[in-house]
């Protein structure tokens, strides 16, 4: 492979800023919501017991808390901040601001894999609805059939989600030019615009609304009983409180332990009333690590930190897995609309193909300190590892700051991976709930997932060659795929050595240039770390509800089946207590 000069190198880099999907801002008006307090204000405040605890305010969280508040009493610990207010959340144009912010008020905490990718976690109130791209796509009826889930039940979440937050896209130049060449390519057929997974192409739904404004899990929370919920910011739980009942051979949650904004140490406790329960919604990294915290894992991952055993469990943190992500990038004659993803094209090969275009940044959005997160610390990976530093990709990014705006003509097609069937695992690194735990998620291991991946790429050749990419591109550009994949293998950053021929061997292509989407799940699945009620194995009153219980991401964009999830465990456990007649 041919090696490109630095000033190409960077202007490849600039492409990593996926963007807006529509023009236009309109500021939308704040969803009425419970009050949403600092955890400090806890310490000032009567104190009473709670019929359920949710730990993690996430894309699970809000839409549970809010479903088992309309008959019971409910505190929501988020360890994040509010998004509201947050211009960097708020309108697309910011989109790369949050995934690359590592100030100490972030919306994400950046982490790198051991397998030297580098990804990111939610921080704030909604969890990662507000800091991913956007899509919404239902699971397709296999994968509800497999979880065991009620299907009417299924039928009537989804759609208590979609009409509050859910919005149809504008489609972009960019978009319509992949549903056209995704067609021509012969993903077919064509279904229109839907949230239902179907082989072929579709348009599905975004919760950016038409002035690109983003609606989050968190504005589920005003359909909550304001009066049953009590909503904490900054609160990050150190670990669940167990107790030992007279009679009963599990130890069972009453309460959980939380560190406020101040560094102040409080405790919250369940009341007595049968059925009261904590449930950890904290999503696939902080849920496994919290249960380790908390003494339920594989003995000797306890003994290491100290941590006493409530339960022996060697499952806790296995079975971890990320859809990985391949992408070509496309040169362009003119700088294309900025797009996230609102096309997709859903092989019956196990491959989803998608894409994003351009590149934007409002006038006002919050300037952070991109630390570990920057794309330019993918270059990092050229460098001794001791000499990868803060200072190095300093020195990147006020580089990048002198790129002409011409850089930016261009797009990305990408390829995901459905599954994965390739696993790896969480350890702890210590017992600070705050820390990224050690996360290897050993992409590509199983070869069905190459496979795959080689199969996309060549899909993406395909759409590259038909005649509406053709009207994209420089028609004296001299694009042949091999240079695309050249200037790609800069294009997708990541810790991973590269190799000569990345670009004449697809399956090295796919080995060196693979990132995440963001679609991790896995750590806490069911059957081996909880029931098929969501029960934790070897506790009582203990419930995981999030994506670390699924052992395969759902359809093609995991955020409606896991906001659906919330909705859905909400009302089971509402009947489990009140009967059919529990009115939500």
């Amino acid at each position: 492979m041919g090696l490109i000069s630095g000033g190409e190198f960077f202007k490849i880099l600039a492409f990593l800023c996926f963007v807006r999907l529509s023009q236009g801002r309109k500021h939308s008006a704040t969803p009425d919501l419970p009050p949403l307090r600092k955890a400090s204000s806890f310490s000032k405040i009567q104190h009473e017991a709670y019929d359920y605890i949710i730990v993690g305010g996430g894309t699970a969280g809000c839409p549970l808390a809010a479903t088992l508040s309309k008959k019971y009493k409910v505190l929501l610990l988020e360890r994040g901040g509010s998004p509201y207010g947050n211009r960097n959340i708020s309108y697309l144009e910011n989109f790369h601001i949050c995934l690359t912010d590592e100030s100490k008020n972030s919306p994400s905490q950046g982490f790198i894999s051991t397998d030297g990718v580098i990804n990111s976690r939610a921080k704030v109130l909604g969890g990662g609805t507000c800091i991913n791209a956007g899509f919404y796509s239902r699971a397709n009826r296999r994968f509800v059939k497999d979880a065991g889930w009620d299907e009417e039940l299924v039928n009537q979440s989804y759609p208590w989600v979609e009409e509050r937050i859910v919005y149809w896209p504008k489609i972009a130049p960019w978009q319509a030019a992949l549903r056209d060449g995704l067609l021509e390519a012969g993903v077919s057929p064509y279904n229109g615009y839907t949230y239902d997974h179907l082989f072929g192409t579709k348009v599905g739904g975004t919760i950016f609304d038409e002035a690109g404004y983003r609606h989050t899990a968190a504005d589920l929370l005003a359909a909550a009983n304001p009066d049953n919920l009590r909503v904490l910011l900054h609160a990050s739980v150190n670990k669940v409180i167990f107790k030992t009942r007279h009679g009963h051979q599990k130890q069972s949650a009453i309460g959980v332990q939380f560190k406020d904004e101040n560094g102040g140490h409080h405790q919250a406790f369940l009341s007595q009333k049968r059925g009261s329960e904590i449930i950890v919604s904290a999503g696939a990294i902080g849920s496994p690590q919290l249960l380790l915290i908390s003494g339920i894992g594989p003995r000797s991952e306890l003994k290491k930190h100290n941590i006493s055993i409530v339960f022996h469990n060697e499952h806790v943190g296995k079975g971890m897995s990320d859809n990985p992500l391949s992408s070509v990038f496309i040169p362009t004659k003119d700088p294309p609309k900025q797009s996230l993803i609102e096309t997709v094209g859903i092989t019956d090969d196990g491959v989803f193909i998608e894409a994003s275009s351009g590149f934007g940044q409002t006038g006002d959005s919050i300037h952070c300190h991109h630390g570990i997160m920057s794309a330019e610390i993918g270059q990092l990976s050229t460098i001794p590892p001791k000499d990868r530093s803060l200072e190095a990709v300093h020195k990147y990014v006020r580089n990048k700051n002198s790129l002409p705006k011409e850089v930016f003509h261009g797009g990305f097609i990408l390829s995901k991976i459905d599954g994965p069937l390739s696993t790896g695992n969480l350890v702890l690194v210590d017992t600070d709930p705050n820390s990224n735990p050690i996360v290897t998620f050993n992409y590509f291991k199983h070869p069905q997932d190459l496979r795959r991946c080689v199969y996309g790429i060549k899909t993406i050749e395909k759409i590259i060659s038909t005649n509406t990419f053709s009207n994209f591109t420089p028609k004296d550009g001299g694009y042949s795929m091999e240079k695309l994949l050249n200037m790609s293998v800069a294009a997708n950053i990541n810790l991973i050595p590269k190799h000569t021929d990345d670009s004449t061997s697809l399956e090295q292509f796919c080995r060196d240039t693979v990132v995440t989407i963001w679609h991790y799940h896995g750590g806490c699945h069911v059957g081996k770390v909880v029931d098929q009620q969501y029960k934790v194995i070897g506790a009582s009153g203990l419930r995981v509800i999030d994506g670390s219980t699924l052992s395969r991401s759902p359809g093609t964009n995991p955020q409606a089946t896991v906001m659906m999830m919330g909705r859905y465990m909400g009302v089971k456990i509402l009947r489990e207590r009140l009967g059919r007649a529990a009115g939500v």
